[in-house]
């Protein structure tokens, strides 16, 4: 709050009589400037259209009791010869449509000379009239650090401790370090309102926690719209093959959690055959590190009107980098940014936008975006430096396919020791991991409809009764395969 205290005086300092905090907490940017006015030696009153506007501090006594109409509030202001501090709290809806107390607000914020009232506009979203614009100053309050929030957490911990004669609120260090992360963009209150909630229901703060807090956050951000919160994130556990990656992301955890390094993991690019379980590495990634996923939908993105579009791509970055630490999933990037003259040029200026952004932020945002048709993406966006790694993810191999039999038994609750798991891959050659699955779900249905039990044979049936893509795009696959050669690294 000090360095907000010290910012503020050197706005004043400037003679600006025109003010504007957009902040969702009201309290805390009443405390901020109650400490300003202590500091400055001023009277600080605030206005709200039921209350009216009071003197803060001393008794909270209505000056005006017709104070209530912002019109007859900004007469007062604008008559008071003193250099107050007035906070107009939610003024933003009498600042559309009437002519009158736009006028005020301008000669308010014209007017010169040091012994001049200064109004401070608080709203959680305030879009100032044309006439005002230039003449107001735009402030934003610090958010918490981490030292902070562990601050915050503590207490928190200490208080529930107080109301439960004393008891203790388990944690261990790794996880109380991972929440002190995730509550990283909030403000003070909603950062107390969110550790309060971890704490409350059992009097412990686990990795159990970490979902659901990653999800109120996201509420509380309000970022639904072309981002999209993935509620499920795999365990990196329930990926079948994919060695080299897992070994990579897990060299580089560390890293990315551990804090703001230079040398800080940015993302990776997994191309592939569609099924071959890139999305669902996408989903392990923030399942392994303990982070919220974020999917960015392109289809989201466009928008008829000219600029709509990169605007939309803008705002959904800028709602990436307060949810961070965090990783932001691109899925099939290539149906956004594919090289054409057909939009207008659309796709070139999201391409833009896009590679200033991965290459500018300081977030820690981690960067997974799967295509499957990686020739019609961008070359641009293919050179090093834009993702550290390029894997290809190939059909998996025979000992892979065995794993993921035995994983998606096991989740539909079949005993994978029932099975020949070693006959089951060899008769899935040239099988996706997508289409393994599909193949005991089609079982099961076959299953039920014979009022029986899903066997050895049943599921060699489905799975001779299938024609894999690995055989109905045989040249599609083969010419993917020969680009990635030597271009990218093998993810198994």
């Amino acid at each position: 709050m000090k360095n907000d205290i010290h910012d503020l005086s050197l706005v004043l300092d400037s003679k600006v009589k025109l003010i504007v905090i957009e902040s969702w907490d009201e309290p805390r940017v009443l405390e901020t400037l109650t400490g300003l006015a202590v500091k400055r030696g001023l009277g600080l009153y605030t206005w709200s259209v039921t209350e009216g506007i009071r003197h803060l501090g001393f008794g909270g006594d209505t000056l005006d009791a017709e104070s209530t109409d912002p019109i007859v509030a900004l007469r007062l202001i604008k008559a008071d010869p003193q250099s107050s501090l007035y906070v107009l709290c939610d003024l933003h809806p009498f600042l559309t449509g009437d002519p009158k107390p736009i006028r005020l607000l301008k000669e308010i914020a014209m007017a010169e000379g040091v012994q001049r009232p200064t109004v401070v506009l608080v709203s959680h979203q305030l879009r100032l009239p044309a006439e005002v614009q230039r003449y107001a100053a735009h402030f934003s309050l610090s958010l918490p650090g981490e030292d902070e929030l562990l601050a915050i957490v503590r207490e928190e911990a200490t208080r529930w401790s107080e109301r439960n004669r004393g008891a203790r609120v388990r944690t261990d260090n790794r996880t109380l370090q991972q929440v002190v992360k995730n509550l990283r963009g909030l403000s003070h209150g909603e950062a107390r309102a969110l550790a309060r909630n971890v704490i409350c229901d059992d009097g412990a703060i686990t990795q159990e926690d970490l979902p659901e807090l990653n999800k109120t956050k996201f509420k509380l951000l309000d970022l639904e719209g072309v981002l999209g919160f993935e509620y499920e994130t795999a365990r990196f556990a329930e990926v079948g093959g994919l060695a080299n990656l897992k070994r990579w992301l897990g060299e580089r955890q560390h890293a990315f959690l551990g804090g703001e390094g230079r040398d800080t993991p940015r993302g990776v690019l997994l191309v592939g055959v569609q099924g071959g379980g890139k999305s669902l590495a996408a989903k392990a990634v923030a399942g392994l590190w303990g982070l919220p996923l974020l999917r960015l939908d392109f289809a989201c993105l466009y928008n008829k009107y000219f600029g709509e579009t990169e605007r939309n791509l803008r705002e959904a970055l800028r709602l990436a980098e307060q949810m961070a630490p965090c990783v932001l999933w691109l899925d099939e990037m290539e149906k956004g940014l594919a090289q054409g003259d057909q939009d207008g040029g659309v796709s070139q200026r999201v391409l833009g936008t896009l590679l200033t952004w991965m290459a500018e932020r300081k977030s820690p945002v981690f960067l997974v975006a799967t295509a499957n048709a990686v020739h019609r993406l961008p070359p641009e966006l293919l050179r090093k430096g834009r993702f550290d790694e390029l894997f290809f993810v190939d059909l998996p191999s025979e000992a892979v396919r065995a794993d993921i039999f035995r994983i998606h038994l096991a989740r539909r609750e079949l005993a994978p020791e029932a099975f020949d798991l070693d006959v089951l891959a060899r008769a899935s050659e040239g099988f996706s991991g997508a289409e393994i699955e599909q193949a005991i779900v089609s079982a099961l249905y076959a299953a039920q409809a014979r009022q029986g039990q899903v066997d050895q044979g049943l599921l060699l049936n489905q799975l001779g009764a299938t024609a894999p893509l690995s055989v109905v795009m045989a040249e599609a696959l083969g010419e993917l395969r020969a680009w990635a050669r030597g271009r990218t690294v093998s993810a198994d």
